[in-house]
C-alpha cells in the first residue's frame, strides 16, 4: 500500500502494542508482520483489512472492537434482553458502545464473563473445536473423595455422552462440603452442575474465575474492566485467531 494506508508503527502504538521506537526497534528485529510478510520500516497498512501479527499472534487493530470481562454476580441473567423483565449482565454495566456476553452462565452462576463486539473472537470461544479452557471453583455437598476427582479428570458420562477429561483438583474437605477448583474444554449446558451430580456431589455454589488466559483476580462482582492489549493478544492466541 505504498503512498496509502497509515504507518504501521502508528497504528500499533495507538492500539496499545507499545510505543512508536519499541514498535520500530520489534519491526527491525523481524518480530513483526503484516499479511504473512515480514514487515518493514515505514510501511503503510489499512488496518481494517490487513492482518498484523506480532511474534506469529495477531494483533486486534479495529478501533471500534472492546474487550471487557465482568465478575457476574449471582442473580443476573446472562442476555442481552430478557422477557421476563429480569436483570441482565448488561444492565449492570455502563458500556458506551454495544456488546454482547460471551457464551452463558447460569442466572446463580458467578463470575467470570466476556463482554465484546468482537463476533470472530466470540465464534472461536464458543466454539468446541477451539477447546478454549474454563476454570471453575466449585463449593458441593459432602467430602469429595479421590475417587470422585479422578472420575472428573478422566470424564463422567452424561445423558448427552461422556465428557472430556478435565483438570479437577481438592482444594477443601469436609463432611459438609468441598471446594473444587475445575477446568473444561467444552460447553454443554450446565455441564459443571451436571459432571458434579454424577459423581454424587452437587454443587452448591460455582464461581468461574479464569476463560483461557484471562482470570478474574481482584475485581469485584458486578464490576467490569476493559482488557488490555495483551488480554486481547491471549484470548486470540488461544483460540488460533
Amino acid at each position: 500500500m505504498s503512498g496509502e494506508g497509515q504507518r504501521l508503527q502508528k497504528v500499533l502504538a495507538r492500539a496499545g502494542v507499545g510505543s512508536r521506537r519499541t514498535v520500530e526497534e520489534w519491526i527491525s528485529a523481524g518480530r513483526i508482520s503484516v499479511n504473512g510478510s515480514t514487515a518493514r520500516l515505514g510501511q503503510r497498512i489499512d488496518p481494517a483489512s490487513d492482518v498484523v501479527e506480532l511474534d506469529g499472534s495477531r494483533v486486534p487493530l479495529g478501533a471500534e472492537l472492546v474487550h471487557y470481562l465482568l465478575n457476574k454476580p449471582p442473580g443476573v441473567v446472562t442476555s442481552a434482553a430478557d422477557p421476563e423483565g429480569r436483570r441482565t449482565v448488561l444492565d449492570i454495566v455502563d458500556i458506551p458502545v454495544r456488546v454482547w456476553p460471551v457464551g452463558r452462565l447460569d442466572i446463580d452462576t458467578e463470575g467470570a464473563l466476556l463482554l465484546t463486539n468482537d463476533g470472530e473472537l466470540t465464534f472461536r470461544l464458543t466454539h468446541p473445536s477451539y477447546e478454549v479452557p474454563k476454570t471453575y471453583l466449585a463449593d458441593v455437598a459432602g467430602a469429595l473423595g479421590a475417587r470422585a476427582v479422578k472420575e472428573l479428570s478422566r470424564g463422567v458420562p452424561l445423558e448427552d455422552g461422556m465428557t472430556k477429561p478435565a483438570e479437577a483438583t481438592l482444594i477443601e474437605r469436609s463432611t459438609g462440603g468441598s471446594l473444587v477448583r475445575l477446568t473444561i474444554t467444552e460447553g454443554r449446558n450446565h455441564q459443571v452442575k451436571r459432571m458434579f451430580d454424577a459423581v454424587g456431589h452437587p454443587v452448591t455454589r460455582l464461581v468461574r474465575i479464569g476463560v483461557g488466559p484471562v482470570s478474574l483476580g481482584r475485581l469485584k462482582p458486578g464490576t467490569v474492566r476493559r482488557l488490555s492489549m495483551a488480554d486481547v493478544r491471549a484470548l486470540y492466541r488461544s483460540c488460533n485467531l
